[in-house]
């Protein structure tokens, strides 16, 4: 057991999106899919999986709201943050969950996601939240839309 595993857990998507709202103007969240943060702290950088070539920080997608995003729903935002990359779990196993850190940009990644250098883990993401984001995306119906997941392209 590590410190980390008492992190507090984000049950739901209200919860996510307050919590993007108060790290708005201070620092840089971004959500990260691994084993956690003892694992990722101890690795300190994730690895191309085309070549295996380490990278310079570890791959995570920012949860900041783009200025285009204007006054929309800071519910569909996190959301969507959420949904991109849930296959991961599938994909990977288990033990994958996501999980909110602040951190500090470091470069790109050869799918041109952040690498981040974790300043700080903040909370654990729940599944309920991950189910509410599913649902509220799909609510969307928007054909030809879905998430970043290249099992598809096989």
């Amino acid at each position: 057991m590590t410190v980390y595993d008492n992190l507090p857990t984000i049950a739901d998507l209200d919860e996510l999106a307050e919590l993007v709202t108060a790290y708005a103007a201070k620092d840089q969240l971004f959500v990260r899919w691994s084993a956690g943060p003892a694992g990722d702290l101890r690795q300190g950088a994730s690895r191309d999986s085309l070549t295996g070539v380490p990278l310079p920080g570890l791959s995570a997608n920012p949860l900041a709201v783009e200025p285009w995003w204007g006054d929309r729903s800071m519910r569909l935002w996190v959301a969507r943050r959420l949904y991109d990359y849930r296959h991961l779990r599938y994909e990977h196993g288990t033990t994958v969950r996501p999980w909110v850190l602040v951190g500090s940009q470091c470069g790109r990644g050869p799918d041109n996601e952040p690498l981040v250098r974790v300043r700080r883990p903040v909370a654990w993401i729940a599944d309920t939240a991950l189910i509410e984001a599913e649902h509220l995306v799909e609510a969307q119906n928007a054909a030809g839309w879905g998430p970043l997941d290249r099992r598809g392209a096989r």
